[in-house]
């Protein structure tokens, strides 16, 4: 009943599915501001950004699936033009995602120590 679970995957798998549904969900929110410009008329820098960044999104499945570095850079690159022209526009959206930065915080702090934990599964025996 106590017997340790075997450790089902490595921190790079972690990290690769994890990546991968980040670059879906950037592409789906990129997708959708895309879709609605017709509705709510985008800045020519922002929808410029947004192309371009919804096309790397949708390349990085074929081009960043076997590199890392390429897939958090693309991660980065796309997230920051959604949000800096936001930003630097209504500088009054800073206060809602420096309060959004707790939850990830406290992810990144869970993902690092899941990094760090061993590989063979067991942290603590006993009932």
């Amino acid at each position: 009943m106590n017997e340790p679970m075997p450790a089902r995957g490595t921190w790079g798998r972690v990290e690769f599915y994890t990546s991968f549904f980040l670059l879906i969900v950037l592409a789906s929110v990129i997708g959708t501001r895309l879709g609605f410009e017709s509705v709510w008329q985008l800045p020519t820098l922002d929808l410029g950004l947004s192309v371009v960044a919804l096309a790397l999104v949708l390349a990085s499945f074929w081009f960043a699936r076997h590199s890392r570095r390429w897939r958090l850079a693309i991660i980065a690159f796309a997230s920051a033009t959604q949000l800096v022209p936001m930003v630097v526009r209504q500088p009054v959206l800073l206060f809602p995602l420096l309060g959004a930065l707790i939850p990830v915080a406290i992810l990144g702090g869970c993902l690092v120590a899941l990094s760090k934990k061993g590989g063979n599964g067991s942290s603590q025996k006993g009932s």
